[in-house]
């Protein structure tokens, strides 16, 4: 099972794919795309051509846990996905993603201006990751149960 992970941006979207066991997060990517619409069927056409299944998208809550405007923009897109592509969108809390994104290009050695070139990729990345371990987590507490 293939699932996409999305840092949703108004610049740059950044994009994760998983292996096909749905084990690791990997091929991180950035869509340039400033136009909603472009972005949509840019994000509905990656999809259907990666053959993804399901669809993780950062959900930037304030640190208080309540939503404001980007975490609203993020929920309108994760119903626009699922209306466009038929695939299940899963709003992912990403608090703190694009700071542990910056400590994680920093400790590579990168300079932190060229840090914008891929931060959102590793962010999507970092968004993904923890959906697949959380998922893990469940299946084997829910496996244990019913031994």
């Amino acid at each position: 099972m293939r699932i996409l992970g999305v840092d949703y941006g108004d610049a740059r979207t950044g994009l994760s794919v998983s292996d096909p066991s749905g084990f690791l997060a990997g091929s991180p990517s950035v869509i340039h795309e400033w136009n909603y619409e472009r972005l949509v069927d840019r994000l509905v056409a990656f999809v259907a051509e990666n053959r993804i299944e399901e669809i993780v998208l950062g959900w930037p809550k304030n640190m208080d846990g309540t939503a404001g405007p980007r975490a609203e923009k993020c929920e309108a897109l994760a119903r626009t996905l699922e209306e466009r592509t038929g695939r299940p969108v899963t709003l992912w809390d990403e608090r703190r993603t694009t700071v542990a994104a910056h400590d994680i290009l920093h400790q590579s050695g990168k300079k932190s201006k060229k840090h914008r070139e891929s931060v959102d990729a590793v962010a999507a990345s970092l968004i993904l990751q923890g959906y697949l371990d959380f998922r893990r987590r469940q299946q084997q507490a829910g496996g244990r149960r019913e031994e």
